[in-house]
């Protein structure tokens, strides 16, 4: 019995392959169609034809194997094509992200005004808030003055009022004093005249008494003394027209001192409320003008906000249409990298259909690099003796067992007569 030692395909080809997204490279091997005992590939895979030392392979087997290896280099030199594609797109994809960088601007020169801008900013913020206290404050305090002015105009108002009707009563007082002192003057006149009409009188009795001689005695009782009689009524009415007098000259006093007095309180009350409304008066001027001012200062502030508010949106409007082709650029980055994240995967899929292809033919040829083939051929020889024809015959029996890693695996026996 022979045996005869198939040894696995000896030469190997190994190449790194760069995968498509920039990992880490991966082995691939292949294998050569050499064999290092003389025999070919086909008669590895064909098996055994015949017996003794060489072993027949079909033609169809030998160009299976040759379409194969064809079919292996097409797919290596595609793999070699896609990585070279592959490595290009990767460096268009760098220098694309490199050029759509975008350049951070330096505004370190613009600090210090940008800074001093918020500064004024910040001041104009705070002036404007105490003005806007301050305006605050004074229309209260105006209101407040005004509440005053109201109350003192009212008030003003009623002591006018009153002031108008003490004049009315004083114009009537001045009209009755007039009046009695007329009524005085009438009875003093009527005094005088009834008094010259009484001393006529007297002086006509008198000359007419003397100027009769005649004696007349009566024998009655004596007659009052006329002149007595006279004298009684006379002081009887002076008494009572002094007594007038005095009674009307104590209630003109009364009245007029009464009448002073309050027209003095008045006259007092209202020079006092006038000196007030004076005061009120310019109290409420210099409030307008301070009013005046503080609105003027307001304005001019307004009127600083709004150019820096004009000024801020204008900048504001600037960065936004930047922000705004920013982002029209993001979305077309991002388009484009959406189409290029499919071609990617196109080109990822069609790779891994290749490695698998790959893999499979390296499993293929791999394998039989590793297993050891042991082709025994026993021979055995058979004496077969008839009983009745003493002929003796012999056969050969070939035996080809198949060995991986020291295992049988198959196991074959070819009788050969």
């Amino acid at each position: 019995m022979s045996s005869v030692r198939l040894s696995g395909l000896s030469s190997s080809m190994s190449r790194r392959a760069v995968s498509i997204h920039g990992s880490a490279p991966t082995r691939m091997s292949y294998a050569s169609n050499g064999l290092r005992s003389g025999f070919d590939l086909g008669d590895a895979l064909g098996g055994a034809g015949g017996a003794g030392a060489g072993f027949s392979v079909s033609t169809n087997e030998k160009a299976t194997m040759q379409n194969l290896n064809d079919r292996l280099a097409s797919y290596l030199s595609k793999v070699r094509e896609l990585e070279t594609k592959n490595a290009k797109l990767e460096q268009q994809i760098r220098e694309w992200y490199d050029k759509q960088t975008p350049t951070v601007r330096d505004y370190s020169a613009h600090q210090v005004t940008i800074n001093d801008l918020r500064s004024k900013i910040c001041s104009a913020v705070q002036t404007n808030a105490v003005l806007m206290l301050q305006i605050d404050n004074a229309k209260l305090a105006a209101e407040d003055f005004k509440l005053k002015y109201e109350n003192e105009l009212a008030l003003c108002q009623s002591v006018e009022v009153d002031i108008v009707g003490l004049r009315k009563v004083l114009d009537e007082l001045t009209m009755t004093r007039s009046d009695l002192e007329m009524q005085v003057e009438g009875l003093k006149e009527e005094l005088v005249y009834l008094r010259k009409n009484h001393e006529e009188e007297m002086a006509a009795m008198r000359s007419v008494i003397t100027a009769s001689s005649v004696n007349v005695e009566v024998d009655a009782k004596p007659q009052q003394d006329l002149n007595h009689v006279l004298e009684e009524v006379r002081s009887q009415y002076e008494g009572i027209v002094s007594k007038n007098r005095k009674e009307v000259e104590a209630w003109y006093k009364v009245k007029f001192e009464e009448l002073n007095k309050r027209t003095s309180a008045e006259a007092d009350q209202l020079n006092t409320s006038r000196s007030e409304i004076n005061e009120l008066k310019r109290v409420l001027q210099d409030l307008e003008i301070q009013l005046q001012s503080e609105l003027s200062r307001k304005n001019a502030v307004e009127m600083q906000l709004s150019e820096v508010e004009v000024r801020y949106s204008d900048q504001l409007r600037q960065l936004q249409c930047r922000v705004d082709s920013l982002q029209e650029e993001l979305n077309r980055l991002r388009t484009e990298t959406t189409q290029q994240s499919m071609e990617f995967q196109r080109l990822l899929d069609i790779k891994t259909r290749l490695e698998m292809e790959i893999a499979e033919y390296r499993r293929l040829l791999g394998g039989y690099e590793e297993q050891t083939v042991t082709v025994k051929e026993v021979k055995t020889v058979k004496k077969e003796e008839e009983k009745h024809k003493p002929v003796v015959s012999q056969r050969t029996v070939v035996v080809i067992e198949e060995l991986v890693d020291g295992k049988v695996v198959s196991t074959k026996e070819i009788i050969q007569p």
